[in-house]
C-alpha cells in the first residue's frame, strides 16, 4: 500500500537588525509535534492566492510580531516530515526573503510561538534547529555581515 503524500509550501524571513554593525537575526522558540522545543526563521503557510513575499512579511509580523522591509529573495530550502497527527508525508518547500526589521516588537508575537530573541548572527546559526535554516543563514552571511558594516 502506498502511503499518502501532501505539499505544503511555505515563506518567512531571515529578519535582521544591525547592532554595532554586526547583524542581528530574530528566531523563534517553539515546541514540535513531538514536544522538543526548538529555535526556527519565522515562517509559515502560503495561503490560497496569496503571493510568497506577502505570506513571508504575514508571517513574520504573526510569528515574530515584526515588520520587515524585503531586501531580496533567498533561496528556498526542501525536505521531508512526517505528520503524526495526519499520519502522512509532507513535502515542504519553504521561501525565505532576507527582511530588514522596521517596527513592530518581538513581545507581540502570535500564540504559535513561545518567545522570539534577537541572536547575533554566529549564535543564530548555532541556535537555530534545522539544517536547512542554517544553510540559509549561511547563505545570507556575507550579505548581512556587508550590509551592517555600512549602515551599522
Amino acid at each position: 500500500m502506498k502511503r499518502k503524500v501532501k505539499t505544503e509550501i511555505s515563506a518567512g524571513g531571515v529578519v535582521y537588525k544591525c547592532e554595532d554593525k554586526k547583524p542581528k537575526i530574530a528566531l523563534c522558540r517553539h515546541k514540535t509535534f513531538n514536544g522538543r522545543e526548538v529555535w526556527s526563521l519565522p515562517k509559515g503557510w502560503v495561503e490560497p492566492g496569496e503571493k510568497l513575499v506577502a505570506a513571508a512579511l504575514r508571517e513574520v509580523r504573526e510569528e515574530a510580531g515584526l515588520e520587515g522591509e524585503i531586501v531580496e529573495k533567498l533561496p528556498p530550502i526542501y525536505y521531508w516530515f512526517y505528520h503524526p497527527l495526519e499520519r502522512i508525508k509532507v513535502k515542504k518547500t519553504v521561501h525565505f526573503f532576507l527582511m530588514k526589521a522596521t517596527g513592530g516588537n518581538i513581545t507581540q508575537h502570535d500564540l504559535e510561538v513561545d518567545e522570539v530573541c534577537w541572536f547575533f548572527l554566529e549564535e543564530a546559526i548555532r541556535n537555530c534547529a534545522y539544517k536547512g535554516e542554517k544553510k540559509v543563514l549561511e547563505e545570507a552571511k556575507s550579505k548581512l555581515i556587508l550590509i551592517c558594516e555600512k549602515t551599522g
